[in-house]
């Protein structure tokens, strides 16, 4: 009964003691943050699939719902983010030998604002760039929604990891 009593008290000591809370993904979030909101993306790249825009605001929701327990909110989460979409371009890159493209880049850069209310030594505002490679044969109309669905998961892991990881 005595070893019952001391692992409960040890529990309770070490469940007040802890100030940042954990989820198996990794987040690292004070436990007065309670709110999230991200404000629509908006595309400044001449270039671009026309749902880009609601796809990232979408899918860094999404990614938010299903790896933390913030709640969202429309304006004024503890948690902010903005953003827009600077670059959407594709350019050959592996040259053959008769000068012409074995395979191109699709390449998206994100600059994205980050403002956390309770504890603002992590708020940031920085660019994230991911790409995907494809073959010069395929037709980039072929082959642009895979690639940039890859490329948004990435992008948005990227985000993710920056803001609540904080590796």
């Amino acid at each position: 009964m005595k070893k019952l009593s001391l692992l409960i008290l040890i529990s309770l000591f070490i469940s007040q003691a802890c100030t940042i809370s954990y989820s198996l993904t990794g987040a690292s979030i004070a436990p007065d943050v309670k709110t999230i909101s991200v404000q629509n993306f908006v595309n400044r790249a001449p270039l671009g699939l026309p749902n880009l825009e609601p796809l990232i605001t979408d899918e860094l929701k999404d990614k938010f719902k299903s790896q933390t327990s913030l709640t969202l909110v429309r304006e004024d989460g503890h948690l902010n983010f903005e953003g827009e979409i600077t670059k959407y371009a594709t350019r050959p890159m592996a040259i053959t030998g008769d000068e012409t493209a074995a395979q191109n880049r699709l390449s998206i850069t994100l600059k994205v604002k980050f403002t956390n209310e309770i504890e603002p030594q992590y708020n940031f505002d920085a660019d994230f760039t991911r790409f995907a490679d494809y073959n010069s044969d395929q037709d980039l109309s072929s082959v642009e929604e895979q690639l940039v669905a890859t490329i948004v998961e990435e992008l948005i892991e990227d985000i993710f990891n920056k803001s609540v990881v904080n590796w």
